[in-house]
């Protein structure tokens, strides 16, 4: 129960990594606020968690729009009390070049990853210091840390979580907040099919080349999750401004 009584919210936490963490965020007794665009499907997740005896709520929202993720604060204090950790996880990814990928879709990459990041900090901050402070924690990219192909505006993205990560840290520590990231490589997850998808190729050599790692395997949500509950949770007390690398060594 690492993190007992702690109030969560999980952006993007329908499906994959942000399920995941969900789950993994209730199992060690904190209260969770079930965020995601896709409304119905947050709600399976809120009710699953309820089903295990865990409590949590579900908020539609679209994260890139500050009324949105203003109003995903205020549910989660109004339901819990005050907010002590927040996952921000929602992401999208387009398999583009410079070439081929047009402003709208730039704007939205951006708007999804990085924007939203921004948005929750502008709003949970001030709770999270009033009560003394607090643990985010930012789902950046094995590619936020060097580069891939025909992913420009998903590297740069990811590259701008991992250093805005830093600077609110630094902002933000003397206010008792702690702010990390997780950097997955590739995981088993809806999005990492759709990539095959958007690039073209056969789905099962698509992820056959994603175990080509030292481990050699792609990695499951569940291991992201644990990754995420570890920043979130006190046991990582001395840990904030860091870019926790969790990639089978796909970029050692």
């Amino acid at each position: 129960m690492r993190l007992k009584d702690k109030r969560a919210i999980v952006t993007g936490a329908a499906g994959g990594i942000g399920r995941a963490t969900a789950l993994a965020f209730a199992a060690e007794g904190a209260r969770v606020a079930v965020v995601d665009i896709q409304g119905e499907a947050a709600e399976q997740v809120a009710e699953e968690i309820r089903r295990d005896g865990g409590e949590a709520v579900a908020v539609a929202a679209d994260v890139s729009a500050e009324a949105d993720v203003r109003r995903v604060v205020e549910t989660t204090v109004g339901a819990y009390g005050g907010v002590d950790v927040v996952f921000n996880n929602a992401g999208i990814i387009r398999r583009t070049t410079a070439l081929d990928i047009d402003v709208d879709e730039w704007d939205r990459v951006f708007g999804v990853n990085v924007r939203s990041i921004y948005l929750m900090a502008k709003h949970v901050v001030p709770v999270m210091a009033e009560a003394g402070g607090g643990s985010i924690v930012n789902t950046g990219s094995g590619w936020g840390l060097k580069g891939g192909g025909q992913a420009l505006s998903y590297c740069a993205s990811k590259g701008a979580v991992v250093n805005m990560t830093r600077a609110l840290a630094i902002d933000h520590g003397p206010q008792g907040i702690r702010v990390n990231s997780v950097n997955p490589g590739d995981v088993n997850t809806g999005m990492l099919r759709d990539e095959a998808r958007q690039l073209g190729q056969d789905e099962g050599s698509f992820l056959a080349e994603s175990a080509d790692r030292p481990l050699r395997r792609m990695g499951e949500p569940e291991e992201i999750a644990a990754a995420v509950v570890w920043l979130a949770s006190d046991e990582s007390s001395y840990v904030t401004g860091s870019a926790l690398v969790v990639d089978g060594g796909g970029i050692a």
